[in-house]
């Protein structure tokens, strides 16, 4: 199992390799600032080294797609399009590679770059089920999103009938910013529909009569707020549908592996308890060993134990340690109780606000006219609680009982650290005085690190968050999402890096810094310089702040001036897929698992906040909705099955 582990892991470490590689190949992303106005030359690796990293991963990915092959046979290879697609790009990968090297690195298009995302999704059997789900939805949302075009299509020309070119030039302003042709008209209303020019397109008509308010009005309202909403909902209940589907479908598969399991299992004549005896989780041996005593295990209460590893280990505290003395055992009492967490929170809280009032005191004064020496003693104090708050906690829990908390760990990790930047802080100034020399400077300034320590000590606030069961809540669940909506992240992971590459090929080096003044909300005037497609990095930045939607028409402007109108539906697709799609899907799916928690811990206390974490996964989330397979149902299937052969 240990083995197989790390395999995983290290076939994913490779994947992970060859992805990153876009940063470091030519354009390299390895400057400081990516603004072209003041960016100093980036490192150009050497040709030979990012190429000989990756053929070492293409060869490390070579054997696993010939081990898979061969585990599963040519037969079972030939009908699997995933393994298939596999080779296929490994092999373009291979003469793409080939080609660069015989060229000395100079080539400008790398086909093998946009194939990498590939290694990606292959990897990851949720992904595929993910994408596969993706898929079949697009058809079902094709008549809102056609509606919606209608939609913008109908207002377009309806705002060129009413805002045309008018014989007095005062009168023109709508048209000359946002109705002169086709393109700029749909470019206009297209970004009305995101609210990222409202109410700068309607202000010129709007200045010369009020009830063109109106047109704008009803465009946002049936476009905005009805159907991109409608849009949302739809996109969440179809792709639901088909991954409950698709979920479903793995349960099922799971069940009948359990269950032919403990058929092989029976009729060998093995210990069932004896199996799980041997596992590390403190749950399933639990359950386990309630049929110890029977001596005996059904097909239910195997299935059971299956279930419970599903769900994480829940980790047992180990006990406090025994002390004789009367008085240590009441010091211990007092120490480990709930209260002193409360008091150690309101003192934390007491701690930002003394921080918070000293900043806003000397907002007004620059960092060398600024007396460090109140907030300095301040933190002091404060320090030194903390450290006797986490002895007295190792005192009555000890050092294992401690550490088995992680709020401890935290806690107790950004201690001893704030600890030791206040003794580099003696040692470098000496004893504080009040005449501190503020401008004085060792290694770091003196403000630099009090700075240092009011960033931990902010951050160390954090530790109120597990004692506040909404905030824990809420906590537990972004944890969660990280664990079961990994899929969902990496195939956003795989547009980027598509997008980002497609980016690269058709628009770097295409804005040159102008000489001339420019028109006020332009690219240009905004200083939007540092986002490009002059390299990988700025290429991702460039393409979140488009997802972000705001002042995303300041790009789709620019990049259509410096290069070709052509160039706005690689922006809209961008939008469509990211923001429209992937967003809102994502956004959805975060509220069905914090749903999901709320229920289970509506009627919980902080405390117990914890314990239900172990229980969420992708199928607990649609526990409810699964269909549970009959008796009859999996020994009929276990039958039919072309690879097993079954005593019964």
């Amino acid at each position: 199992m240990q083995t197989e582990l790390f395999l995983f892991r290290g076939l994913g470490l490779t994947i992970a390799a060859v992805l990153l590689l876009a940063f470091a190949e030519r354009p390299s992303s390895f400057s400081i600032s990516s603004d072209p106005r003041h960016r100093s030359p980036a490192w150009q690796p050497p040709c030979g080294l990012t190429e000989s990293i990756e053929m070492i991963c293409l060869i490390i990915l070579s054997v696993d797609v010939a081990v898979k092959s061969y585990l599963i046979g040519w037969e079972e290879f030939g009908k699997s399009k995933w393994l298939i697609g596999y080779t296929v790009v490994i092999l373009i990968s291979v003469m793409d590679w080939v080609l660069s090297v015989s060229m000395v690195c100079d080539e400008k298009l790398r086909v093998r770059r946009l194939l990498r995302p590939f290694f990606l999704l292959q990897n990851s059997s949720l992904m595929k089920k993910t994408l596969k789900c993706i898929k079949r939805t697009l058809p079902e949302i094709a008549s809102v999103i056609l509606l919606l075009a209608l939609h913008l299509c109908l207002f377009t020309m309806i705002g060129m009938l009413l805002f045309a070119k008018n014989e007095d030039p005062k009168k023109n302003g709508e048209w000359e910013l946002h109705f002169r042709n086709l393109p700029s008209s749909l470019t206009s209303l297209l970004v009305l529909l995101t609210t990222a020019n409202n109410p700068d397109v309607m202000i010129p008509a709007y200045s010369l009569n009020r009830c063109y308010a109106i047109f704008f009005v009803a465009f946002s309202v049936i476009g905005t707020y009805c159907l991109m909403n409608l849009l949302t909902a739809i996109i969440y209940n179809q792709f639901r549908g088909y991954l409950l589907m698709s979920v479903q479908t793995s349960f099922l598969r799971r069940r009948l592996g359990i269950r032919a399991a403990f058929q092989v299992l029976t009729c060998q004549g093995l210990d069932l308890l004896k199996a799980f005896n041997m596992s590390p989780c403190i749950l399933p041996l639990q359950v386990a060993q309630q049929y110890e005593d029977v001596g005996f295990m059904d097909r239910e209460q195997f299935t059971k134990i299956f279930d419970e590893l599903d769900k994480d280990c829940i980790k047992e505290h180990p006990p406090l340690p025994q002390y004789s003395s009367p008085t240590l055992q009441k010091l211990q009492l007092i120490f480990s109780h709930y209260y002193l967490i409360l008091f150690g929170n309101a003192v934390a809280l007491a701690n930002v606000v003394c921080i918070c009032t000293v900043l806003v005191l000397n907002s007004e004064k620059s960092t060398a006219e600024r007396d460090n020496f109140v907030l300095e003693i301040i933190n002091l104090c404060f320090i030194l609680y903390y450290l006797f708050e986490m002895c007295v906690k190792i005192f009555a829990f000890g050092w294992q009982g401690y550490l088995s908390y992680r709020n401890n760990i935290f806690d107790g990790f950004l201690t001893v650290l704030l600890l030791a930047l206040q003794i580099t802080i003696f040692i470098t100034y000496r004893l504080p005085y009040s005449q501190w020399e503020p401008s004085a400077h060792g290694v770091l300034s003196l403000w630099e690190m009090i700075r240092l320590v009011n960033l931990l000590i902010v951050f160390r606030f954090l530790r109120i968050i597990p004692d506040i069961k909404l905030m824990a809540l809420v906590a537990s669940t972004l944890l969660d999402l990280v664990k079961n909506l990994r899929a969902f992240a990496g195939i956003l992971v795989v547009v980027y890096y598509v997008f980002a590459v497609f980016g690269i090929w058709l628009f770097e080096g295409a804005i040159k810094p102008p000489d001339s003044s420019v028109a006020c909300g332009t690219y240009e005037q905004l200083e939007y310089w540092p986002n490009n497609f002059d390299d990988f990095g700025a290429a991702i930045i460039l393409l979140y702040d488009v997802m972000i939607v705001n002042n995303w028409q300041a790009f789709i402007d620019a990049y259509s001036r410096y290069t070709t109108e052509w160039s706005k539906i690689y922006f809209v697709c961008w939008w469509l897929i990211s923001s429209v799609m992937w967003v809102n899907l994502f956004v959805a799916l975060i509220l069905e698992n914090f749903i999901y928690k709320w229920d289970r811990s509506h009627s919980c206390s902080v405390m117990d906040v914890e314990r239900i974490r172990y229980e969420t996964s992708v199928q607990l989330i649609f526990r409810e909705q699964i269909q549970e397979p009959t008796e009859e149902e999996l020994v009929c299937q276990l039958h039919q099955h072309p690879h097993l052969q079954l005593q019964w």
